[in-house]
């Protein structure tokens, strides 16, 4: 990509868009779109339509998503299936009327099966059925995936997708019920240190295994797929390692500084028993990521202290 090139980066404001205009703008992108949400609704086609009408991106990063965690995906599964396949139709099919030269959908590891032998390579998709607690959300990203895979294939477009394993980092969403588990913890840590609780709980049995991803390494690998990677089969993106929500808890613990007890709700559900991704395509193509996950945890508590984290979202 040229560095004045049109590149629209789709959900900005959050997580990993965010990271991604940090990198673009740190290599000397010089013509980045963005749009809050409150000027652009991309549920709704024809706003979307106008939109790459009048702005033209040349290139385009599809980081906009409805997300959230077991609890959320649980209890809203229509609202995250719909929300997510409208918007990944909407940007994909406007970007195709309107010849953007590459686009790059990103997803989340739980397209793969519940069960799919472990590390999960790229090509066990749709070999098994998917998580219950997350499927609506899976089978919106899976649709939007294809639907780059069969543009591909139908029309030679260069759209390619990139499945993160679980995400953390500045801009992360603290919400107490509809947050992921690490950015919980942290929460929860702090807020028990604070008040002097005695203990926290964890949801689960704390046994089950976990990948984790600094956001701004996930940021650096989709610059370097942009530049780096045509193709139809997706792209795993993490660091090829996991621990059990227990070590991660304790991690998180000592990060906080939180000196009580952590106790385990066996009644909550523990979601997927493994899910870690088989990295190994990535790095054949030259990636590798940088961030530690101790160290990033300790980047991400300075960004939770630092943010009005007790907003809701």
């Amino acid at each position: 990509m040229e560095k004045n090139a049109k590149i629209y980066v789709a959900g900005h404001r959050g997580m990993v868009g965010s990271a991604i205009v940090r990198k673009l703008e740190a290599e000397g992108y010089t013509n980045i779109i963005t749009r809050t949400s409150s000027k652009l609704n991309l549920i709704r086609q024809a706003d979307v339509e106008e939109f790459f009408k009048e702005e033209q991106p040349e290139y385009v990063i599809v980081a906009a998503a409805k997300v959230g965690g077991i609890m959320a995906n649980n209890t809203y599964p229509a609202d995250f299936m719909y929300d997510n396949m409208m918007i990944e139709m909407n940007v994909i099919k406007n970007a195709f009327d309107n010849q953007v030269k590459k686009l790059l959908l990103l997803g989340s590891s739980c397209i793969y099966p519940r069960m799919a032998e472990q590390p999960i390579r790229e090509d066990s998709l749709l070999t098994g059925s998917l998580e219950q607690t997350n499927e609506a959300y899976a089978l919106a990203k899976i649709s939007g995936l294809k639907y780059c895979e069969y543009l591909n294939r139908q029309h030679g477009t260069s759209y390619i997708s990139a499945m993160p394993t679980n995400l953390y980092g500045p801009n992360d969403n603290y919400h107490p019920q509809n947050s992921h588990v690490l950015p919980a913890l942290i929460r929860r840590f702090h807020e028990a240190k604070e008040q002097k609780v005695p203990e926290v709980v964890v949801w689960g049995t704390g046994t089950v295994l976990r990948e984790f991803l600094y956001v701004d390494d996930l940021a650096d690998a989709c610059l370097f797929l942009m530049e780096n990677y045509s193709g139809n089969e997706t792209v795993n993106v993490g660091t090829g390692k996991d621990l059990s929500i227990g070590d991660l808890a304790s991690l998180v613990k000592k990060v906080v500084g939180y000196e009580g007890k952590i106790v385990y709700d066996t009644t909550k559900p523990d979601g997927t028993p493994r899910k870690l991704l088989d990295v190994s395509k990535l790095s054949s193509l030259g990636w590798s990521y940088t961030t530690e996950l101790e160290e990033g945890i300790t980047m991400a508590y300075q960004n939770f202290l630092s943010s009005d984290y007790r907003a809701e979202r």
